[in-house]
């Protein structure tokens, strides 16, 4: 699992059935300080994200697919599973 924010999302006018009425966001990861990591991907919604927010993201087959869609084995790499309220470290 990784953090990171929604920047924005993708528009399919034509998708898998599997897909019907998910959404695709694009997402910057970040580390727990919020600077940006690395580049950025793209995410299925499972749990209606919006740009701005802070989001896990799970980056395993399995888990996205079961997460986003509700049925195993749907071609997904990534998936937003939860919106995060706050993040607190002890450094």
């Amino acid at each position: 699992m990784l953090l990171g924010k929604v920047i924005g999302d993708v528009v399919a006018t034509h998708k898998n059935s599997r897909y019907e009425g998910a959404r695709v966001m694009v997402v910057q990861p970040i580390n727990p300080d919020g600077t940006p990591r690395g580049a950025t991907m793209l995410a299925l919604d499972g749990v209606d994200s919006g740009e701005g927010d802070i989001v896990i993201v799970v980056q395993e087959g399995w888990g996205a697919s079961t997460a986003a869609t509700g049925e195993p084995g749907a071609a997904i790499d990534s998936a937003i599973v939860g919106v995060v309220d706050s993040i607190e470290t002890n450094s």
